[in-house]
């Protein structure tokens, strides 16, 4: 439905740049369109009966229509609908990039509800929909609301699906950027399997939000 349009803001480069970014897709299904195309687009389309045509159409066969579907669902305002959109969308992400690319700013004003469903999504048998559930807790849960059970949701979750162990380190990087005096606990008693535990410090230790002496105690803590 609104295929020709995103070719006609293809960038062939581009979409070769983002396939090498993208090894679980088939370099076929990328157009080539850079995100912040995509996302006026959706702002632009949002509202109109073509986008809720075509969000009701899955699968969808391109990359860029999946984005452009979920920064639809971004333009919602009304919780249980952007709740009832994702659900239905978040089976058929199979790539990283779709799956961090939205979040829709209506979630951030029901904590509980959305709590609700993260628990529903991280118990799931799907890479990209255990994924967004501890992107969810990574966006919404820790700053204010903050709570160590939360950090123990995630570090709970058992699986060697690559994907899924690279959001736990991103998840506990950015949780000792912002609450480092309990999420060091979590390293200290290697509450994460090797790889994941090693990755987490690596990516800590990345960022300029962890001071130089928090960068030397977790060294310290590497297996």
């Amino acid at each position: 439905m609104f295929t020709k349009q995103l070719f006609s803001l293809q960038d062939i480069a581009y979409g070769d740049f983002q396939a090498k970014l993208m090894p679980t897709i088939d370099r076929k299904s990328i157009i080539g369109v850079r995100t912040p195309a995509i996302r006026k687009l959706a702002k632009q389309v949002a509202k109109t009966d073509d986008a809720r045509a075509f969000i009701s159409q899955l699968p969808h066969r391109y990359y860029e229509e999946n984005n452009l579907h979920a920064f639809i669902i971004e333009q919602s305002r009304d919780f249980n609908e952007a709740l009832r959109l994702t659900n239905q969308f978040l089976l058929y992400i199979d790539n990283w990039a779709t799956c961090d690319s939205f979040t829709p700013k209506v979630f951030g004003k029901h904590p509980d509800e959305l709590l609700t469903a993260i628990g529903g999504w991280i118990e799931s048998s799907h890479t990209y929909t255990v994924r967004y559930a501890i992107r969810m807790l990574m966006a919404f849960f820790l700053d204010e609301r903050f709570k160590p059970e939360y950090a123990q949701m995630v570090a709970a979750v058992k699986s060697d699906e690559y994907y899924i162990k690279m959001m736990i380190a991103w998840y506990f990087a950015t949780a000792l950027a912002k609450q480092y005096d309990t999420i060091i606990g979590f390293i200290s008693n290697r509450s994460l399997d090797p790889w994941t535990h090693n990755k987490a410090i690596q990516k800590a230790i990345e960022s300029y939000r962890i001071s130089n002496e928090q960068k030397e105690e977790l060294r310290k803590l590497k297996v």
